[in-house]
């Protein structure tokens, strides 16, 4: 059997550093804080938001939350960033996407509106350009990728010299994945739609890193012992059992019963790098709190 990569262990030791260091900056006279700025009332906004501020509250994140109508135009959503900017006691800002229909033509320009130094969910261009150029001064890696390294670090797993597949070529998953394991010296693969033979790929890797959304797409075809498989994608599987004795749950991409037995480690859906996320987004909260505090006269 694997060793299940479970995200409580990661985010219990983060909590205790993160608790540490903002103590450390309260003791000084400054709060870090976190605005969250929402569209309307989508379901997964909320859900997520939810657990951002129990996150936060844990360890001693401020929240301030800012809540737009879902018919809300252009012009005010800038002001609101604007806004966020200019407010020196606020330290990241977190502006939930996928933006309503009609704000989507315009989504680049909304998400560059952000100083880069408050992005901490690396929706800008130059945050981009941070991983892409492995410069942590440029902005934060999306909190999402960012999970997966920590995980990596936590159970001590070291990508040097490793052959790494990543699934999946999104700008908030798959290329971040992809750019932070060259920094870490693994030599990496990205396959997508178009990639012939995933599946010889993936049995090569010593490290897959599965993002493609798609329920069961990892089979027991894809792996062989001894690798190490991050499972990032959140599904919703309607033959597996829930919580309240029901049918209907979430998964992730990998078929669990099937692939588990074979590889050395994975990490479940839920319970491992969806959980570590809220930890990874408080902890850029604090580094970019703890740079504004360096930048004071």
């Amino acid at each position: 059997m694997a060793e299940l990569l479970l995200g409580k262990e990661v985010n219990d030791a983060l909590c205790a550093s993160l608790t540490a260091r903002t103590a450390a900056l309260r003791s000084s006279g400054i709060t870090p804080t976190l605005a969250l700025l929402r569209i309307g009332e989508n379901p997964a906004d909320l859900s997520y938001e939810s657990g951002a501020c129990k996150r936060a509250e844990a360890v001693g994140v401020a929240i301030r939350r800012v809540v737009l109508p879902e018919s809300v135009e252009k012009a005010e959503v800038l002001s609101a960033i604007d806004a966020l900017n200019a407010d020196a006691s606020v330290h990241g800002v977190l502006l939930f996407r996928p933006l309503p229909q009609h704000l989507k033509a315009d989504s680049d320009e909304i998400c560059n509106r952000l100083a880069s130094e408050k992005d901490v969910d690396g929706m800008t261009g130059l945050s981009a350009a941070g991983v892409f150029e492995g410069r942590s001064d440029l902005g934060f890696a999306p909190c999402t990728p960012a999970a997966c390294m920590e995980i990596l670090d936590h159970y001590g797993i070291d990508c040097t010299g490793k052959n790494a597949v990543v699934i999946g070529r999104s700008p908030v998953v798959g290329k971040p994945a992809a750019m932070m394991l060259l920094k870490r010296n693994a030599t990496v693969t990205v396959c997508h739609t178009k990639t012939v033979n995933t599946a010889a790929l993936c049995r090569s890797a010593d490290l897959i890193i599965t993002a493609a959304g798609a329920l069961n797409s990892l089979t027991e075809e894809f792996v062989r012992p001894g690798q190490v498989v991050l499972d990032v994608s959140i599904n919703w599987d309607e033959n597996k059992p829930n919580a309240k004795g029901g049918m209907g749950a979430i998964a992730g991409d990998a078929a669990f019963s099937a692939v588990e037995p074979i590889v050395g480690a994975i990490t479940p859906v839920p319970g491992g790098v969806g959980s570590v996320t809220t930890s990874v987004l408080m902890k850029h909260v604090i580094e970019a709190a703890e740079r504004a505090a360096r930048r004071l006269p």
